[in-house]
């Protein structure tokens, strides 16, 4: 089976799927942006909304680089990215930044993911092959320890294989531990074990999505319609 290229995929695109969850957010919440997609809601939070970014590396206080922006190569994220610091941001050992993570101070997690059940569990760092990435990173320390973990995700694989599934076929990174779903073909949550799609994205209709989602999808009768292709 081809790989499906981004370009080719449809629905939202990823910037706009970061654009809608950075609509989430309530105003001084505490945030850690798990790497891929996640990263780019940086970007995205409203006007004359608060909101305070953390990452596993020891930064509290940052947004994205602005366009045309100095890079400071001293300051990035954990996935590696060229942060700015704001007015009263801190930067502190990475032990500290865990203890944070632990001490449930964190209200939000956005992850990406490889898999997410429809019980709220998560796959999103190994599929258990012999060459797969080796180790967990902080994921295990986010899922066990944010307040609410949202994932934003493809809806498929690049071999277009769904993501959202009945049970998980690889290594679990948390269990019951997703609230929501963000993807390119809309928003969905996890209520009762079961999907529930509140948002589509426009030009796609229900079906298509129930093809590419290998569970029980729940359709509400308030179902939005979500724009979206920046």
């Amino acid at each position: 089976m081809r790989d499906t290229p981004m370009e080719a995929r449809p629905g939202l695109s990823r910037k706009a799927m970061a654009r809608r969850a950075a609509q989430d957010l309530p105003d001084g919440a505490y945030v850690n942006l798990g790497i891929g997609i996640p990263e780019l809601i940086a970007a995205y939070i409203p006007e004359g909304r608060q909101v305070v970014f953390h990452s596993e590396n020891g930064v509290l206080g940052f947004s994205s680089v602005p366009e045309g922006g100095v890079v400071d190569r001293d300051l990035i994220n954990a996935g590696k990215k060229p942060i700015a610091l704001l007015p009263g941001a801190s930067i502190f050992h990475h032990a500290d930044s865990f203890a944070m993570i632990r001490g449930a101070h964190i209200d939000y997690c956005f992850l990406g993911a490889m898999q997410v059940a429809r019980n709220g569990d998560l796959a999103n760092w190994s599929t258990g092959a012999s060459d797969a990435v080796p180790a967990i990173g902080g994921a295990m320390d986010l899922v066990a320890g944010a307040r609410k973990i949202v994932v934003l995700t493809e809806h498929t694989t690049n071999k277009d294989e769904p993501k959202l599934l009945d049970l998980c076929t690889y290594p679990l990174t948390g269990m019951n531990v997703v609230s929501r779903v963000i993807t390119n073909l809309g928003v969905f949550d996890i209520e009762d074990g079961h999907f529930v799609m509140r948002e589509i994205a426009a030009g796609v209709d229900v079906d298509f999505v129930r093809s590419k989602t290998a569970s029980e999808l729940r359709i509400d009768p308030s179902l939005a319609i979500l724009y979206g292709q920046d």
